[in-house]
């Protein structure tokens, strides 16, 4: 079986293919490197991703609509997509929204073009992709739950990410193939990206610097480890629905948790007090998110087994590895 992901060399997309060839899966990965975090992360990833012969990198952009030709070549032997490339980031888009839109939405199209050719070559087994829990927004009832109406993103990220479900949705039952999407919450742990606050707030600690705690620190989010978020994806791929179909899952840890916690926990895992900075709510952020996984426990099995406190441990004995600290 070969597998094409899509923003391999980004943080859930290496674990993902790290998973696959451990499986003696061939990966196909594909990433454009951009400058949106650090590049020379995104080169030590794909580096432990080149010690096994089963992967193959193809360096490109997901909205290069000529990947549609070239990927769907017979001698690729592509049978399922792990679509997790996408410009990230909640406040960003409202820096960058012609990036965000090039990525999240044209190139949504272009890897729905690719799976309509597979279709059509009958190659293809599953179409894969990773949404967020951002897609909910303003809703007030908490757990979030898969059958919530999606009416109030607070961000143009988290509006791209939700019309990039309802691309693949209108592509699937066109189409004939199978499909699912999976909303991902807050997910954390070795190699994670440096914009999120657990990088940050490790950095800042441990040069001694402040700390920015918005909202004055009364937000909550469901952390999820990376090997769990791995392990529902992998349940996912494994079980698609009938074709024609798409399913959502939510992959979160279903617990809430403050991020006073959070950084409580990193202080004592790094054995060092933050210096807070406390400021007010920024624009598209969410007060809390919560994951109702009832949908995935059913279907797929899916079961967190690692707390918050374990996986802090767990990226802040890989952040001091990594960089030396």
């Amino acid at each position: 079986m070969s597998v094409l992901v899509t923003g391999a060399a980004g943080f859930i997309g290496f674990h993902i293919s790290r998973a696959l060839l451990a499986k003696d899966i061939r990966v196909i990965g594909l990433d454009n490197l951009n400058a949106y975090y650090d590049v020379a992360l995104k080169e030590a990833r794909l580096a432990q991703l080149r010690q096994d012969k089963g992967f193959s990198f193809l360096r490109r952009d997901i909205g290069e609509e000529s990947l549609v030709e070239e990927l769907s070549a017979p001698h690729l032997g592509i049978q399922a997509i792990v679509h997790m490339a996408a410009q990230a980031g909640v406040r960003h888009s409202l820096e960058a929204p012609f990036t965000h839109a090039r990525s999240n939405l044209h190139g949504q199209v272009v890897v729905c073009e690719l799976a309509r050719r597979l279709q059509a070559r009958e190659s293809l087994r599953h179409f894969v992709f990773a949404s967020s829990s951002s897609v909910y927004g303003g809703n007030d009832r908490l757990p979030f739950s898969v059958d919530d109406a999606i009416t109030r993103p607070l961000s143009l990220y988290a509006a791209s990410k939700y019309c990039g479900e309802v691309i693949v949705g209108t592509y699937a039952h066109l189409f004939s193939f199978p499909a699912t999407g999976l909303r991902f919450f807050t997910v954390y742990g070795p190699w994670g990206r440096p914009d999120m606050a657990l990088f940050r707030f490790t950095r800042a600690i441990l040069q001694d610097q402040p700390i920015d705690l918005f909202n004055n620190g009364d937000m909550q989010r469901d952390f999820t480890y990376i090997d769990d978020a791995v392990d529902g994806t992998l349940r996912a791929l494994e079980k698609p629905p009938p074709p024609a179909g798409m399913r959502l899952y939510n992959l979160g840890n279903h617990r809430m948790e403050s991020l006073r916690s959070m950084l409580a926990a990193l202080e004592s895992a790094l054995g060092k007090r933050a210096n807070r900075r406390m400021l007010p709510m920024q624009p598209g952020d969410a007060v809390r998110t919560c994951a109702d996984i009832t949908h995935s426990q059913r279907d797929l099995g899916f079961c967190p087994r690692i707390d918050l406190r374990e996986g802090i441990a767990r990226f802040v004995a890989w952040y001091r590895d990594f960089y030396g600290e």
